[in-house]
């Protein structure tokens, strides 16, 4: 097991080992409970136990007195000592009960008569004279007497005295310590088979909890091994537990993550691509610059038209980066009519063509009007770079059934098929140019797209009836 350190150098457990120990405190806690339980419950029934045995005693003993025959007369017992020998004779008593007769007064050392049993010396009571006196000359019906032999507990009968003889009493003595040794060794059998229970438990627990948490250091991993320069590695996730949704989250994360610095990549590459170009030409003019003024004014004219172009390149390179942040678009609600209407005017002075508001849809939807003016406003741009004067272009939007659609169509050359693929790309124009008036980097339809995309839509192109190219951007609604 590798132990590892937390910043502040102490040793950090792992989870596993964590959740073992506490499966282990609990599970300890509770077969402790359980063995103590059992124990207690166990001392309460040889309690109990001894106590109706006692009672039973002394019950049978006191119901014999005055109905009991002695055999040699047929008549009643005429003194304490012939009724106590002949009741002892009949009685069997278990193997920890002592049933004892005591004779004389109160108070003096009585005489005692037993049974034949076989008691250890040292624990018996007919032997143990003053624990005899005591109990002869306590007021008291039941008791516990505490030894150095053991525990003992005692029930007795008082015998009147008969004429001419002396008073006695009939004793029940139990020894419990036997009982209390059973209810013992059953409480250490319980915390033994505890122990074996837990360290059966503390195998299968670390089995698994290491196959549960498993794909958790699968993530921690894989967390580890990734690199800037590789992010393609994903956790294979099975069933359908918390494990597996953190796992999913955790792959879900890569994937934003790979999207993210696939992104950076782009724009890096992207960006030293088309600036290289800008940058040559600038430094080229100026090296070549001379003391000429004609030539120092042409020179700049060209240089700052190189600028503006990288200052033009660089940014759409952020607008394009930043589609990836979820605040891209801010959608709120918007009349589709006024929107198309606000668009037309914008773009008819883009050029001098024949401008058309084509149709309007009347409705409410909710989109982001500074980006979606940006978006069709790039198109009309794009469509009056490819058309000529006098050309028509026509603006539009329509409603149908969970989306709306807004175009702006022209009728130019339109597109070839297989440029079609590929236009919507970053600094993609296509393998033959629609017009001769193309200026740009190659994003202002990349832009588009990425408007439409944040709008959980997209944008297509479709061919003009009569020639030319509509560029259509589509967009879900919930009605």
């Amino acid at each position: 097991m590798t132990v590892s350190r937390s910043p502040l150098g102490f040793p950090r457990i792992s989870a596993r080992v964590r959740i073992l120990l506490w499966l282990l405190v609990v599970m300890a806690v509770a077969l402790g409970a359980v063995a103590v339980t059992v124990r207690s419950i166990l001392q309460r029934d040889v309690d109990h136990r001894i106590s109706q045995l006692l009672t039973q005693e002394t019950g049978e003993f006191a119901n014999f007195v005055p109905q009991g025959v002695d055999p040699d007369t047929g008549g009643r017992f005429d003194t304490a000592d012939r009724l106590l020998r002949v009741y002892l004779q009949r009685q069997y008593a278990d193997p920890d009960e002592e049933l004892l007769g005591l004779t004389g007064p109160a108070g003096d050392r009585p005489d005692v008569i037993r049974q034949r049993r076989d008691l250890p010396p040292d624990t018996a009571l007919w032997q143990d004279t003053a624990s005899l006196t005591r109990i002869r000359a306590s007021q008291d019906s039941f008791g516990t007497l505490e030894r150095p032999q053991g525990e003992l507990r005692w029930a007795k009968v008082e015998i009147g005295p008969s004429a001419g003889g002396q008073p006695g009493a009939f004793v029940v003595a139990f020894h419990p310590e036997r009982e209390r040794d059973v209810a013992d060794k059953t409480f250490w059998m319980l915390l033994a088979l505890s122990g074996v229970a837990l360290l059966m438990t503390t195998g299968i627990g670390w089995a698994v909890a290491g196959r549960i948490l498993a794909p958790v250091r699968l993530v921690r991993t894989t967390a580890a091994e990734l690199t800037e320069q590789d992010l393609t590695r994903r956790i294979p996730v099975e069933g359908r537990d918390d494990i597996a949704a953190l796992a999913e989250t955790f792959n879900a994360m890569l994937d934003r993550l790979e999207r993210a610095f696939a992104a950076q990549r782009v724009f890096v590459d992207d960006a030293g691509h088309e600036l290289r170009t800008p940058i040559t030409i600038v430094r080229g003019h100026l090296e070549l610059m001379g003391d000429d003024p004609a030539d120092r004014e042409e020179t700049v004219r060209l240089v700052t038209d190189e600028l503006d172009r990288m200052s033009r390149i660089v940014e759409d390179l952020l607008l394009l980066a930043g589609a990836e942040r979820p605040d891209f678009v801010r959608p709120e609600p918007v009349q589709l009519a006024e929107l198309t209407a606000d668009v037309f005017v914008k773009v008819r002075t883009l050029g001098e063509r024949e401008w058309q508001l084509d149709g309007v849809a009347d409705r409410e939807v909710r989109l982001d009007p500074q980006r979606m003016t940006q978006a069709m406003v790039q198109l009309a741009q794009n469509a009056v770079q490819h058309t000529v004067p006098g050309q028509r272009i026509r603006i539009g939007s329509r409603a149908d059934a969970g989306c709306v659609e807004l175009y702006v169509a022209d009728h130019g050359p339109g597109i070839p098929p297989e440029d079609a693929e590929v236009i919507f790309e970053r600094f993609r124009r296509g393998t033959s140019r629609r017009g001769t008036r193309t200026s740009g980097a190659g994003l202002g339809l990349a832009i588009v797209k990425a408007i439409a995309e944040g709008h959980h839509g997209g944008v297509e192109l479709r061919r003009t009836e009569g020639g030319g190219a509509t560029f259509v951007l589509t967009l879900e609604t919930d009605s």
